[in-house]
């Protein structure tokens, strides 16, 4: 059995970074979204996915986890497949992933880097959508926001950045 595919046996720790900049003019069918919950927000971001950073920085924290590599090697942006596509989707599937390996969520930490929007109206929402596709209670979900105090690309309201720290346990 390869080491990718065999039951895990230790607590995992995985670390995921993702940033997507703004695109120049709002684009109708590619609403803002993040942490699987469309904003009411007129902006959109530049991605081959939806562009949910929030979601692709927690799926590169599990597949890091695993050692699965990243979200660009299990959903290439050079993959028509993938044009579109739903970040709850693609996380969807790397949970799939973890659960194979015989691994529970003990919790997750995201960090939203972001002068714009604002995300505390959206956090809890963003947090219940999260436990809901993991299939654990919102308790083991905590989001946090904060800007640049405007220094640099994100300060400028150019885009958003997420990073995200998962802990997988052994199910018992």
């Amino acid at each position: 059995m390869s080491a990718s595919r065999e039951q895990l046996t230790t607590p995992r720790i995985g670390h995921g970074f993702d940033v997507h900049r703004f695109t120049a003019a709002v684009i109708d069918d590619k609403p803002l979204i993040l942490g699987g919950v469309t904003l009411p927000e007129a902006l959109s971001l530049e991605a081959h996915s939806d562009g949910d950073v929030v979601l692709h920085a927690l799926c590169d924290a599990l597949l890091g986890a695993i050692g699965e590599g990243d979200i660009g090697e299990h959903f290439p942006d050079t993959d028509a497949n993938f044009a579109g596509a739903s970040s709850v989707g693609l996380l969807e599937e790397v949970w799939a992933l973890v659960a194979a390996r015989g691994l529970v969520l003990a919790n997750l930490d995201l960090t939203v880097v972001a002068q714009k929007p604002k995300l505390s109206a959206h956090r809890a929402l963003m947090r219940e959508r999260i436990a809901a596709v993991l299939g654990v209670d919102p308790s083991s979900v905590n989001i946090k926001a904060t800007t640049t105090e405007q220094l640099g690309a994100i300060g400028r309201g150019e885009g958003i950045a997420c990073h995200a720290v998962v802990l997988l346990l052994p199910c018992l």
